[in-house]
């Protein structure tokens, strides 16, 4: 074994592990604070092409956790800062940048039929149940992030099926949506940590989550790991 960018990780998983890697397509929804370090993770990883789905720009609120918040990043679409970031990693990765707010009205812009996993790391419920429904009629692996905002203990993350989450509030509304649309099952990493209170006064009535800057990339990092381990079988 050559020294190389994946010579570690392949002493690990080993050529074939590589190779399989090389060859998978890998979808993320969402490059904020846990979808961005998981794009990141799997770059780093060599997953041969990644489809990395957000509408947003980066923000000056988003440095506090996210890995492509930089002042030089500042305002550009966070699918063009993440898809340089890992351009610069890993050159021969290939990457479709899809920078729309995912619904129905535009699901059918990202090339989903490629894919061999998924990651939903996105906020909204909506974008959440629609990819749970076509990985239950499709082929390909999901698994998709609950809150990790307003905690503090990343090693409080799981990995459960989403009818046997609890203390979660997004997996508590998402579990009732699950039942009520016919999905059986999703692999879902949530926090069985109590939401910490937030320090704030005269808070609107649902007020943005707070973030603590180690919290997000490690549920990302975790993300990427079981997606990778899974691809492997």
């Amino acid at each position: 074994m050559t020294d190389g960018p994946f010579s570690r990780t392949e002493s690990l998983l080993g050529p074939e592990g590589i190779q399989k890697l090389q060859q998978s397509t890998v979808a993320v929804f969402g490059l904020g604070g846990v979808g961005g370090s998981c794009a990141e993770t799997l770059a780093r990883f060599g997953v041969g092409r990644l489809i990395l789905v957000d509408h947003d720009r980066v923000q000056l609120s988003n440095l506090n956790r996210q890995v492509i918040a930089l002042y030089s990043t500042l305002g550009q679409l966070k699918t063009e800062a993440t898809g340089a970031r890992l351009r610069d990693i890993n050159p021969a990765v290939r990457l479709d940048l899809c920078p729309v707010f995912y619904n129905r009205k535009t699901a059918d812009s990202v090339p989903l039929d490629a894919a061999d996993a998924v990651i939903d790391c996105v906020d909204t419920l909506e974008a959440k149940l629609l990819l749970a429904e076509k990985a239950q009629a499709g082929s390909f692996i999901l698994l998709s992030a609950m809150g990790a905002g307003n905690r503090q203990d990343p090693l409080r993350f799981r990995f459960a099926d989403i009818y046997q989450t609890q203390v979660c509030p997004l997996a508590r509304r998402m579990r009732k949506a699950c039942r009520e649309r016919g999905i059986q099952r999703l692999r879902v990493l949530y926090s069985d940590e109590e939401p910490m209170p937030l320090n704030i006064k005269n808070a609107s009535s649902r007020p943005t989550p707070g973030t603590l800057s180690h919290v997000p990339p490690v549920a990302g990092m975790a993300l990427a790991g079981e997606a990778i381990r899974l691809l492997l079988g």
